[in-house]
């Protein structure tokens, strides 16, 4: 296991949107956020796959460069009266930010 500071991924994915924010081990503080709004032009692409591959890059890099290491993987869907499961953009998130080295 690597030495260093260590994070939070919480990771919401809808059938709209996804969005990105990791936070210290506390959640006290937010290190980087990001939504889908932020990376693509098209309303309909915020929730795509490769949106949230793209998203989880830019979120690893920003993070790198603050020091933390590594990742906790904390995924949400909207739950509630609304549908329990994922959105599209989950397991790409989660893949893309294995891949970064988080």
């Amino acid at each position: 296991m690597a030495e260093g500071k260590w994070g939070i991924a919480h990771i919401f994915s809808s059938f709209n949107n996804t969005i990105i924010t990791i936070t210290d081990q506390t959640g006290a503080e937010t290190l980087a956020k990001i939504s889908g709004g932020m990376v693509v032009k098209a309303a309909r692409d915020e929730s795509s796959p490769y949106t949230a591959m793209q998203m989880a890059m830019q979120v690893a890099d920003a993070v790198k460069d603050k020091g933390i290491v590594g990742v906790h993987v904390e995924a949400r869907a909207p739950g509630g009266n609304k549908q329990r499961s994922p959105g599209p953009g989950d397991q790409a998130a989660i893949r893309a930010l294995a891949r970064a080295g988080l």
